[in-house]
């Protein structure tokens, strides 16, 4: 391992996330003595973060180092491995994300990947990273490594691989946890378990699974997930396009029905295809208005949680982050799938996009397999979705409206409720709207702002059905339920100490 190995977490300000991978990265006895350098634009956050850390540090008896940072160069200098978590424009920006295609018709649910509000959450997010790559290469080590866990993934991995000149690794967890799912529901052992997923970010496809070596057919898996009555009543699209196209998809039923032109484009039938047990099952706008209910306990509860016993480090979360780290300083090998360009490792799928597939990492860095073709349906509802990225990556890169525009044309959920005219004017609308964080663009809004002011809002579109929205909830609800998440944690963190030999 480096004599020397500082591992900077840009967007570093929040508990839950920053947490958990540090106690990953802490998991690991060869990882322990390292600099930790956080850098967010949030000072008090920072702050919060770093005392909670040094808390869980001390109370492990660990030579680990936290250091927090309020200059970008500074925290990037020398750093080996940099995990970027950040969140451009934040709720101001995200709100209008989800809001102004409302008014167009176009009903999503998170909107952080597809759809106007993935697409234009990659202009603000891809015009900062290209700043933060241009930092890395100043300052960093040469052979730097980014782990980037920012949406709209694919979008951002692309994004940085190309036109950032910066080696980037997409890390999401949607695969583990769609592959827990079909395990429990087969009530197959965790050691007898094996699968390969394969396809584009929040659109993978688990073609093979498989117990004990022998392969499990296609249709037995569909089985035993149709017969769960819970599993059945939430994740009714992800069961229809199981049905329809012979594989399951990694994403939760809301995520999956807004990169779709089927499942959200009638309002009065969409109640038909979600569930609003929880808001990740569907609801309209739900990821917002979750983050929106949650935006000040940190701070409100930070008083709370200081006054709790320190945690435990103990078993690892599923991110792959730590994995990747310990696999590349030790050689200890480890197989997880990330997002990486495509050189003809999908060979159906367009060279050069993103591909979330199985790779491999060991000391002499990640290795990526040829897996071939994806099943024919599966690989043509990737390309839909590989086309729109494309045009938004090359949009968010050079500024060019026009190709903002024929993304956001060819989403399948917008083409399935506008016409070109109203994408056009949603176009323009959320340009003005985000103007701050897109310098890209600045050139381009005196005649985007002319235009929408000679051209009065007139929208075709459905009314929205008011019924697929979950009633707000209280902050004390909301702190409630992160103490007994976070106490939850704690204890499962106390079950089981690392231990090297459970790795591949």
């Amino acid at each position: 391992m480096s004599k020397h190995l500082k591992i900077t977490f840009l967007g570093a300000g929040s508990l839950g996330f920053t947490r958990r991978l540090v106690h990953d990265l802490l998991a690991v006895p060869e990882l322990r003595d390292v600099e930790l350098a956080l850098y967010d634009i949030n000072p008090g956050n920072l702050d919060r973060i770093c005392q909670i850390l040094e808390r869980d540090i001390k109370a492990n008896q660990l030579p680990t180092r936290v250091v927090p940072y309020s200059d970008r160069l500074a925290a990037l200098a020398d750093a080996a491995y940099i995990a970027c978590c950040i969140r451009q424009g934040g709720l101001e920006a995200f709100r209008t994300d989800i809001e102004i295609p409302l008014k167009y018709g176009v009903d999503q649910c998170v909107g952080d990947t597809l759809g106007p509000g993935g697409i234009m959450y990659g202009q603000r997010t891809i015009a900062e990273l290209l700043t933060i790559c241009r930092d890395i290469r100043q300052a960093a080590r040469p052979e730097a490594l980014l782990l980037n866990y920012c949406n709209p993934n694919a979008m951002n991995t692309w994004a940085c691989n190309v036109y950032g000149g910066v080696p980037t690794v997409g890390l999401c967890h949607g695969v583990q946890f769609g592959a827990s799912m079909i395990r429990k529901a087969l009530n197959i052992p965790e050691a007898e378990f094996d699968y390969s997923c394969v396809g584009i970010n929040h659109q993978t496809w688990y073609v093979d699974v498989r117990q004990c070596g022998q392969s499990i057919p296609q249709e037995q898996i569909y089985d035993a997930l149709a017969r769960d009555p819970k599993f059945a009543a939430t994740d009714k699209v992800r069961l229809d396009m199981f049905r329809r196209f012979g594989y399951f998809s990694t994403e939760s039923n809301g995520h999956l029905s807004e990169y779709l032109p089927f499942y959200r484009k009638r309002p009065a039938e969409l109640l038909e295809w979600i569930d609003l047990s929880a808001w990740i099952n569907g609801e309209t706008g739900g990821y917002l208005w979750v983050c929106t209910e949650e935006q000040d306990w940190f701070v409100r509860d930070f008083p709370e949680i200081m006054k709790q016993p320190p945690q435990i480090i103990g078993e690892r979360s599923i991110e792959h982050g730590s994995f990747i780290i310990e696999s590349l300083e030790t050689g200890r090998v480890y197989r997880g799938h990330f997002n990486v360009i495509n050189r003809n490792n999908v060979t159906n799928l367009p060279n050069g996009c993103v591909v979330e597939i199985p790779c491999y990492v060991d000391r002499n860095g990640i290795s990526v397999p040829v897996w071939g073709d994806l099943p024919p349906g599966c690989a043509a509802i990737c390309a839909a979705s590989v086309r729109v990225q494309d045009l938004a990556v090359r949009a968010a890169v050079t500024g060019d409206v026009k190709l903002l525009k024929q993304a956001m044309l060819l989403d399948p959920l917008t083409g399935a409720v506008c016409t070109p005219p109203e994408v056009w004017r949603m176009a323009d609308e959320m340009l003005l709207a985000q103007a701050k964080w897109l310098p890209q663009y600045a050139a381009a809004l005196p005649e985007a702002r002319a235009r929408l002011a000679n051209e009065p809002f007139k929208s075709g579109a459905p009314q929205l059905n008011p019924a697929t929205r979950l009633a707000q909830r209280d902050p004390e609800t909301i702190t409630r339920l992160h103490r007994e998440k976070a106490a939850a944690e704690a204890a499962a963190a106390k079950k089981s100490e690392y231990d090297p030999n459970q790795r591949v």
